[in-house]
């Protein structure tokens, strides 16, 4: 890895300030927007680009320590200096850096050794404190896997390929990939590509998907013919799943309350082959209440604090605080208490959340089952980090009376 072109630091640069300093802009979209606009960058320095934005914005606040100061808009390329320092990349001193004193980066880094546990994990004090009093010992194993890149994995669309037939597709295309033990489903990319430009993708073969979040759709146990809702779909990738797993037998109703979401899930949907779908926009508390014991299984992908993915978005750690987990706590239960009375008598939904925190998991159904005791819970998993993929949560629940 190296950084030699200068018009890729200032790229580096400007999305940077983009993601730390402009409202509601998130790393992935940046990056995306990024790359769109410069097609002229081959392939090699695309990775560069990718590698060092993310990296950068994992490691913001160690970075920071080696700085000697908190990131400003002013102080960016300082920032990507103290990083390629850190990393030992390779770079060409380009007007940009001209006057960073460096002197004082190297000092620290020299030392080997930072002062707390928030800088070596790159985190901030409030998770530190957040993730030791709910995990544990365990938390600095499960934050060390969270700071390492994600690998890729996509879903084979069982409605059109198999994993071993979209291998030998995805192949002939250059992109070398391999199945993954007891993920169904699941193909892991040997390293990073852009796989969206394949015929494959094209074709509707696989959509993108992280073997943990592959397993809710298993978890919920839905069969052909039966009446889904998916209360939190999203853009879709695991009503998408659930479809597949229905054999595009029975109904589907994906609700959100974003609109450009469904718009996206019913793109994606007719790319997929997954005809049983049916999207309705969560627009007042009227419709939840019409479907009211009418649906056989129910997906509670639930808003959560997003702190079990935070290998594919880092940039969400610098944008959340224990405020915001209060909050989306309280959302969560709300959310289970009104659309739980979705379930038919006999009927089983999932509560889960992408967090690696009791509070938003287990101690959540719990609280649930408490104040509702026609409701028992049939089983429950966590994937932690630390087992290679996203950390998620996921609870069966089944409606008794």
């Amino acid at each position: 890895m190296e950084l030699i072109h200068r018009n890729l630091a200032i790229g580096i640069h400007d999305a940077l300030q983009e993601t730390f300093f402009e409202k509601n802009k998130y790393a992935d979209k940046v990056i995306e927007r990024l790359l769109k606009s410069h097609r002229q960058w081959g392939s090699q320095d695309r990775a560069v680009v990718s590698e060092i934005f993310y990296n950068i914005i994992r490691w913001k606040k160690r970075l920071e320590y080696y700085m000697g100061e908190g990131v400003k808009p002013t102080n960016i390329y300082k920032l990507i200096i103290a990083y390629l320092l850190w990393s030992k990349t390779n770079y060409k001193r380009f007007e940009e850096f001209e006057g960073i004193k460096i002197a004082d980066i190297t000092t620290k880094l020299k030392k080997g050794t930072v002062p707390t546990k928030a800088i070596e994990h790159s985190i901030p004090e409030w998770l530190v404190e957040t993730l030791e009093r709910e995990l544990g010992e365990k938390w600095e194993k499960e934050m060390h896997a969270l700071n390492e890149k994600a690998p890729t994995v996509l879903r084979a669309n069982s409605l059109r390929t198999t994993p071993k037939e979209l291998i030998s597709d995805l192949a002939d295309e250059n992109v070398v990939s391999y199945p993954i033990k007891n993920y169904p489903d699941a193909v892991q990319l040997e390293e990073k590509k852009n796989v969206f430009l394949t015929t494959a993708f094209k074709e509707g073969l696989f959509e993108v998907q992280d073997a943990s979040s592959q397993k809710i759709g298993y978890f919920l146990d839905v069969k052909e013919g039966q009446r889904v809702v998916d209360a939190c779909a999203g853009a879709g990738g695991k009503t998408l799943h659930l479809a597949a797993l229905m054999k595009n037998k029975g109904q589907i109703i994906a609700l959100d309350i974003f609109e450009w979401k469904l718009t996206e899930l019913k793109r994606r949907a007719k790319r997929a082959g997954a005809h049983n779908i049916e999207t309705r926009v969560i627009s007042d508390t009227k419709v939840i209440k019409r479907l009211h014991d009418k649906v056989d299984r129910l997906l509670i992908d639930a808003p959560c604090s997003g702190l079990g993915v935070l290998k594919r978005n880092p940039d969400s750690k610098w944008k959340i605080d224990q405020a915001f987990i209060d909050r989306i706590k309280k959302e969560q239960q709300q959310i289970m208490q009104d659309y739980s009375k979705m379930l038919k008598v006999g009927g089983k939904m999932v509560y889960a959340t992408c967090s690696i925190l009791p509070s938003e998991n287990n101690l959540q159904v719990e609280e649930f089952i408490k104040n509702n005791p026609n409701y028992k819970m049939i089983k429950d998993e966590k994937v932690m980090p630390s087992e290679g993929y996203d950390g998620f949560y996921m609870a069966l629940i089944e409606r008794l009376s």
